[in-house]
């Protein structure tokens, strides 16, 4: 299947660099571009299925760039998040007003980002974006947020589902204990790193039972990696 394509327009280069890894390690194709006229130029070219979208560009504010993109019959329909520091209402109600999708403000949560992605990807594109995550004879249903492995249904607390969610999105790539908290938990929460080990040692006992191997891979020094052909480590 086609890879959901995501363009994320910010010229804030640390935070364009953020929200490029995590939604490349939920597995989406992601473009980007750091000015708004360059972004336009590219979305001639090319409309993505969803665009992330700063207020405040150079070359051509966010703003206006949702309004044009409105006013063309080939993007009207293009989903767009709005991204921004005005937190005022009468700010969101004007950002909603010219076409953005939803309104996401400074500073946010990225996992709470990558939820509101996929509601609206789910909404206005359902065939792109998959709500069944499938590896070996472990079953994860985003929708109903319920986990099958083999015939026994596994009963996960929030954060242990969020983290086997996580990983299940790319299997084998290995994350560091500090990529697993700004994935799951969020850059905004303190979390200390030895919380990942707690959090992973819970997942392990709740999906491994009897002989069932273990899917995830301990990686000395460097953190945890889901394999999908489960080999024992």
């Amino acid at each position: 299947m086609t890879l959901p394509q995501v363009m994320i327009v910010e010229d804030e280069e640390p935070l364009q660099l953020v929200l490029r890894y995590n939604l490349e390690a939920e597995g989406y194709a992601v473009d980007s571009a750091m000015r708004g006229d360059e972004a336009e130029i590219k979305l001639q070219e090319n409309l993505p299925d969803l665009l992330i979208l700063d207020w405040m560009l150079p070359g051509l504010s966010g703003i206006e760039l949702c309004r044009r993109l409105r006013s063309r019959p080939q993007s009207e329909n293009l989903p767009i998040i709005m991204l921004t520091a005005r937190g005022e209402e009468t700010e969101r109600i004007r950002g909603l007003a010219t076409g953005a999708d939803d309104y996401v403000v400074k500073p946010f949560s990225t996992p709470e980002l990558m939820a509101r992605v996929r509601a609206i990807l789910r909404r206005s594109k359902p065939a792109v974006v998959s709500t069944m995550l499938k590896a070996g004879d472990i079953e994860l249903d985003r929708t109903t947020h319920r986990v099958r492995r083999a015939t026994r249904e596994v009963h996960l607390g929030p954060t242990e589902f969020r983290l086997l969610e996580f990983l299940m999105q790319s299997p084998g790539r290995v994350f560091s204990r500090e990529q697993l908290l700004d994935g799951v938990w969020g850059r905004d929460v303190y979390v200390d790193e030895r919380t990942v080990d707690v959090h992973v040692g819970r997942l392990r006992k709740a999906i491994n039972r009897g002989k069932a191997k273990d899917p995830i891979r301990t990686v000395r020094g460097a953190g945890y990696a889901f394999n999908d052909q489960f080999h024992i480590h």
